[in-house]
């Protein structure tokens, strides 16, 4: 699904370099969560798979047909302007071009969200809100997703409830996910394999080997 070779990155062009020399291989149907220190390189990854940025050196290819993201929560859901969650998830649907008007109904109720088509984002709590973007991000129907910290800034219960709903879209769809990472429990408890950046490099374990190397050092797991 997503092959890195000798992936080199700076945003200067030259060295120092963010990313230096990564070699990654994601297949199709897995669930990696990309975990590591902040400034390790885990947004710049994301965005090289999202080609919105390009490798200064090497390559990364992706097999994926279709490609949904999750950004951040804070951004656009949360801002003041009036619209209705059936507003905003139809205007995308309507962007993409799918032809189905019951996608954004049938996309809501894969994420718990049935009811609230006429609620104003505004008014949504921190959990609705990345909810409604997982909503929007599933409206072309994705092979791949790819989320930037999704549990960041909400209850311990949305947590809960956002990662049942990947796992279950990884496991009962068959979608492949890949996901930056804060929450070091939820990417112990949910993904297939772990991609711990360091130091510019990375190195692919199971959530297994990840909780043998690193449980035992204090600070290292994240919010539960």
């Amino acid at each position: 699904m997503i092959r890195a070779k000798e992936l080199h990155f700076s945003y200067t062009g030259t060295a120092p370099y963010i990313l230096n020399g990564i070699d990654f291989e994601m297949l199709a149907g897995e669930y990696i969560s990309v975990v590591g220190d902040n400034g390790s390189g885990k947004t710049t990854l994301m965005r090289l798979i999202l080609k919105m940025i390009k490798p200064g050196t090497g390559s990364i290819a992706s097999s994926a047909q279709r490609t949904g993201y999750v950004p951040q929560r804070n951004s656009g859901a949360d801002s003041g302007f009036p619209i209705t969650v059936h507003e905003m998830l139809n205007s995308y649907r309507k962007l993409l071009k799918v032809p189905d008007k019951n996608a954004v109904r049938e996309n809501l109720k894969l994420v718990s969200m049935s009811g609230f088509e006429n609620a104003l984002t505004r008014t949504l709590s921190g959990g609705q809100s990345q909810k409604m973007l997982i909503a929007r991000a599933l409206m072309g129907e994705p092979d791949l997703l790819v989320l930037d910290e999704p549990s960041t800034g909400i209850d311990s219960a949305s947590r809960e409830d956002i990662y049942r709903i990947l796992k279950a879209l990884n496991q009962t769809k068959g979608m492949t996910i890949i996901s930056v990472e804060h929450n070091l429990r939820a990417a112990v408890s949910n993904s297939s394999r772990i991609y711990h950046l360091s130091g510019g490099r990375g190195h692919i374990c199971t959530p297994e080997q990840y909780v043998a190397e690193y449980m035992n050092r204090p600070g290292e797991f994240g919010d539960v």
